[in-house]
């Protein structure tokens, strides 16, 4: 026979009542009577709007959590017989406290910060951070996260520039960005010619250019020998007159004879 102050061992499901080991109710009911010499523990379902989430010997259901409008708090889950009622803070806030019985106004995330929807719900007073490489985040807002780059690639396009934390990537067509390297080039090559060619022009004088060509095209002509003269012998310049048509050399200083045949 079981005597105050004796020892009894149940299991993890069953507790002690009078020397017996009852069962537990299962989560989502509550007892209504304990075991005894005739029956087992008598439980019932939990009533609407509570819940008992465990193996337990209370008599009473848990209430659910009331999401409250004017606290700021919405309904994330509805509860039910097992699982309390999950709230929430509206878009904008987040909890004043661990409890999160009540929400305050997040303040606003600047440029190239977002807004993190898991900080807010994780109760962190800061639902703030910076955008991480590859996102952008250009407005002044509660709400609004950071933003991953636009995929240029996905597009079939390459990017002009790159984007940054407050500003997103901008793109252009690939035939568009092989032009503007190209055309560069070429200029620089049509320069270089045009600067050839002024050189070449510069540098070269007509003159040279057209005595060259008629000194290619006409053979040099080689100066007479010049005759000899004794010594002492008067040189005399050497005048030409005209015979018949002819020219004739005569000396200066010596008469001209002609005969008066030749004259007619």
């Amino acid at each position: 026979c079981w005597e105050p102050g004796d020892a009894i061992r149940c299991f993890d499901k069953q507790y002690e009542h009078k020397g017996r080991c009852c069962n537990r109710c299962q989560p989502g009911e509550k007892l209504v009577s304990e075991c005894n010499v005739t029956g087992d523990s008598l439980c019932t379902r939990c009533e609407s709007g509570h819940y008992q989430q465990s193996w337990t010997k209370e008599r009473h259901c848990a209430p659910h959590d009331i999401c409250e409008d004017n606290a700021g708090l919405i309904m994330k889950t509805q509860g039910n017989t097992t699982h309390n009622t999950v709230c929430q803070c509206r878009a904008g806030m987040h909890c004043s406290d661990t409890s999160c019985q009540t929400c305050v106004e997040n303040q606003p995330c600047q440029h190239g910060f977002g807004f993190v929807a898991a900080k807010a719900v994780a109760r962190m007073s800061s639902p703030c951070e910076p955008c991480a490489e590859g996102t952008f985040s250009n407005v002044s807002s509660k709400t609004e996260p950071c933003h991953p780059w636009t995929s240029c690639e996905e597009k079939g396009l390459v990017v002009k520039v790159k984007g940054t934390n407050t500003s997103d990537v901008i793109c252009e067509s690939g035939r568009r960005s092989s032009l503007s390297v190209l055309i560069p080039i070429m200029a620089a090559v049509v320069t270089c010619l045009m600067g050839i060619c002024i050189y070449c022009l510069a540098h070269t004088d007509p003159r040279r250019r057209v005595q060259k060509q008629i000194e290619a095209g006409k053979p040099r002509e080689i100066p007479e020998a010049q005759q000899p003269v004794e010594a002492g012998e008067e040189v005399f310049p050497v005048q030409e007159t005209l015979l018949g048509g002819q020219p004739v050399a005569q000396e200066d200083g010596k008469e001209s004879r002609i005969s008066e045949q030749e004259r007619m």
